[in-house]
């Protein structure tokens, strides 16, 4: 029953992050560094601190005491994440909802698998697991495989891309065509698969705050197994390092584009845009809500990780065809990244499967 649980989380997790982009796409009127960082302040500033004071009582305190160097490192972790979710808005600006979902979350699946693995090869720590013991164990060597199939699945789903601009390129402009360019979404994306696993590494880096509220739970519900919302503490420090980032990049936009007159623009509907914006902040936040949830009833933050992305990926390919991204281009092409978007699920599958037997 945990199990259940903790797939039903991940789901809804999955699909929070993979809808969370929909609302912006009914923002009139404003430039996209205007509208990423309005939901942002939603995302990173608002919905954390509130999510932690309706769960967790004292979260505060919890922080206050905590060792600096790991406060200290849960917010960096937050800062390189924050990259890569700067550059996950900007990835699937320029490749669509399905291609560069699946290619970033793809990149995120690997490097949260691998670096940490090698992380620990070079810097021991008793109960985590290292790159030797990847290659020296059958679950290792399943795990290795996966990657290996995600690599191939993002190869696969790169072509797909180049093979949509050619098709978009011999027809008539449209404002995706307009939007869609390969070199720069799949550079932006590879960074943003990168960076994004960092979020993965703060969790990590703040366990010891979750213990902390996992334990003071505890004291008061004796018997009831793990504190669902433990992570909520962990999260408001990942997510300010995410905050700092984004918010002098979007601000940095602002001010050589000339659009901080967007907030205030009264040509534009104001409203509508602002609710738009923190509707998306807030489903963006609420992913992370139902992975602590999740990764509390699994108890494998790895697999619970590739879980989450398998659910992402799905979500956000549904949506690429909601709202026809793919029609506009040849058969070939749309079963192409169709094979792209299967080798990259069943390497989460054959990772999540390795992960589960150790």
């Amino acid at each position: 029953m945990q199990i259940i649980f903790g797939v039903i989380f991940h789901f809804t997790g999955g699909f929070a992050s993979g809808s969370f982009y929909i609302p912006y796409k009914k923002i009139k009127g404003w430039a996209w560094e205007s509208y990423w960082i309005i939901g942002g302040l939603f995302s990173w500033l608002i919905a954390p601190p509130l999510a932690a004071y309706l769960t967790i009582p004292g979260f505060g305190e919890i922080i206050k005491h905590t060792n600096g160097a790991i406060i200290g490192l849960t917010y960096f972790f937050g800062i390189l994440w924050g990259i890569g979710g700067l550059t996950y808005g900007l990835g699937v600006r320029y490749l669509g909802v399905s291609l560069g979902s699946s290619i970033i979350l793809g990149m995120s699946s690997v490097f949260g698998a691998l670096l940490p693995s090698i992380y620990y090869d070079i810097y021991p720590k008793a109960g985590k697991d290292t790159f030797t013991d990847l290659i020296s164990s059958s679950w290792g060597q399943l795990v290795i495989l996966g990657l290996l199939v995600c690599i191939a699945g993002i190869f696969i789903c790169g072509k797909a891309g180049i093979m949509k601009e050619k098709d978009l390129a011999a027809q008539k402009e449209t404002q995706e065509s307009a939007e869609f360019k390969i070199g720069l979404g799949l550079t932006v994306a590879v960074i943003s698969g990168i960076l994004s696993a960092c979020f993965a590494f703060g969790i990590d880096a703040g366990k010891d705050m979750a213990h902390e509220a996992n334990t003071l739970w505890k004291v008061h519900h004796s018997g009831q197994g793990e504190f669902l919302y433990q992570n909520n503490v962990t999260y408001v420090v990942i997510l300010w390092g995410g905050l700092t980032t984004n918010f002098l990049w979007c601000m940095l936009l602002n001010a050589r584009n000339k659009t901080f007159k967007d907030y205030s623009n009264k040509e534009v509907p104001l409203l509508s845009n602002y609710i738009f914006a923190a509707l998306a902040g807030i489903t963006w936040f609420l992913q992370f809500f139902f992975y602590g949830m999740g990764e509390s009833k699994l108890g494998n933050g790895a697999s619970s990780w590739i879980l989450h992305m398998a659910f992402i990926i799905l979500v956000a390919n549904v949506w690429g065809l909601v709202f026809k991204e793919w029609t506009a281009v040849r058969k070939k092409t749309f079963r192409t990244v169709l094979l792209g978007i299967v080798f990259i699920i069943a390497s989460i599958l054959i990772v999540g499967y390795g992960n589960s037997i150790k």
